[in-house]
């Protein structure tokens, strides 16, 4: 859940995001754009935490800091584009296995696997803040997948005498599966993206909109989803249109005061699918003041008969009767799932052996001026290099002539229109994807990368 909210911190891969491993010592010229390194010391870091507090001390009471433009020194910021950083598919193999399994209940869970890698660089990285999106900016790329994971099981026997299709081997995709991620800056007030993911192959698609809203409450920042912000759509058009809804928890970014930040999960989160009836509730607790943190979730899919009164907020209001699975453990390292009438616990996910799978950008030459990588090169290489003067003054001057941009239009009376989507009040919470996005989207699986140039509208 993310979007250009200019105090909001993320956690970036200790991975970089073209495979090369982060590190402290890495030069820039052997950074390949979108690479995630280390920008200084503890006590540096610690120094930047400082400044960040002193700024953010200036928004206490104010409602919604997500929808309050400002610049941030460059220093702080992490050399990555917004649009880049933020995605559902660190472990896009999760996403394409999704559909496999021929049983609903498996394909649910398949869902729910999905869902807890999603976020993987949350585990792996450290908090940092990637570039404010600006409007139009969009970013594209490929993942080309050859890893299969098998179906959870969904059959409740015993595993001594359970069918051998349920194997947990791993199998490999020849040749292997494209996923495409094509993603825009809809909107500037508030800061909206729209994203679509699609991997025909597998006949599989998911969008949503990224937006959020922020508030810091003087020890930490809570972040929940903005009006726009519905969750992720997953479609599987292989198995008659079966679409689920996921929805985002609120998180909490602590530890500003400690100078050791730490992202905090206490919410409740639902995964729906409307033509099956089942529906997830997933509960993620919080942790004691005293002791380790656990980052537990405990949760329960459920069949309901499409009443609104079959629409439970929480787990113990669910008849044991309508259960169809429990789920339960960390969604920092192992997530595990027991069927009804069984008292086996499945593992659903193992997050500890699991990095950043890397992405596949457009190269260089044939990038459009407002698409993320190339729109932020120049302030990228400054902070790569330490220059954070020179960052700061090429940052303003992207930020500057987006604002002429936008005094233009209004003086000509004129609407901006993205380009790769439609217009988002006209299908809340599901962006739809304009002409232009479909072709966009169609080039990046058939390897057909260039793109003409396009006049603002």
């Amino acid at each position: 859940m993310a979007d250009a909210a200019p105090v909001v911190l993320a956690a970036p891969p200790t991975e970089s995001t073209n495979g090369a491993a982060a590190s402290g010592n890495q030069d820039y010229q052997n950074s390949p754009p979108g690479s995630i390194v280390s920008q200084g010391t503890e006590a540096e870091n610690q120094g930047k935490l400082k400044t960040l507090l002193g700024i953010l001390r200036r928004f206490i009471g104010v409602a919604d800091i997500a929808s309050v433009r400002f610049s941030l020194p460059s220093q702080l910021l992490e050399p990555i584009p917004n649009l880049e950083y933020w995605n559902y598919l660190d472990r896009p193999e999760t996403f394409t296995s999704i559909g496999d399994s021929d049983d609903e209940l498996g394909r649910f869970l398949g869902v729910l696997r999905f869902w807890f890698t999603k976020d993987l660089k949350f585990i792996k990285g450290r908090p940092c803040k990637p570039y404010n999106s600006t409007l139009g900016e969009f970013f594209r790329c490929t993942w080309d997948v050859t890893e299969a994971l098998p179906a959870p099981p969904h059959d409740s026997r015993p595993a001594s005498i359970r069918s051998s299709t349920n194997s947990s081997t791993k199998s490999v995709h020849s040749p292997p599966i494209r996923v495409s991620f094509l993603t825009e800056q809809t909107s500037h007030h508030p800061p909206v993206s729209a994203f679509y993911i699609d991997c025909p192959a597998k006949g599989i698609s998911a969008n949503g909109y990224d937006q959020i809203s922020a508030k810091f409450t003087g020890t930490s920042i809570r972040v929940t989803p903005g009006v726009h912000n519905l969750g992720i759509f997953i479609s599987l058009h292989n198995r008659d249109g079966e679409s689920y809804r996921l929805t985002h928890p609120a998180a909490h970014l602590g530890g500003l005061l400690r100078g050791a930040l730490a992202i905090y999960v206490e919410d409740i989160c639902f995964v729906t699918c409307e033509k099956t009836k089942m529906r997830c509730i997933l509960q993620y607790l919080g942790d004691g003041w005293l002791g380790r943190a656990k980052h537990r979730v405990e949760g329960v899919i459920y069949r309901y008969e499409g009443t609104e009164e079959d629409h439970y907020e929480r787990i113990k209001d669910v008849p044991s009767k309508k259960i169809l699975a429990k789920i339960d453990g960390s969604w920092m390292t192992q997530i595990y799932y027991t069927l009804t009438g069984s008292s086996e616990k499945h593992l659903l996910i193992d997050l500890d052996p699991l990095q950043i799978v890397p992405k596949t950008c457009p190269p260089p030459e044939v990038q459009l001026p407002n698409e993320s990588r190339r729109m932020w090169e120049a302030v990228t290489k400054a902070i790569h290099e330490k220059d954070y003067g020179k960052a700061t003054t090429l940052k303003q001057e992207i930020e500057e002539r987006q604002r002429q941009k936008a005094a233009a239009r209004q003086e000509n009376g004129e609407e901006w229109v993205p380009r790769f989507f439609k217009d988002m009040h006209q299908r809340v919470g599901r962006p739809e994807l304009s002409d232009e996005g479909k072709k966009a989207l169609e080039g990046l699986n058939k390897g057909d990368l260039k793109l003409q140039e396009w006049a603002e509208r």
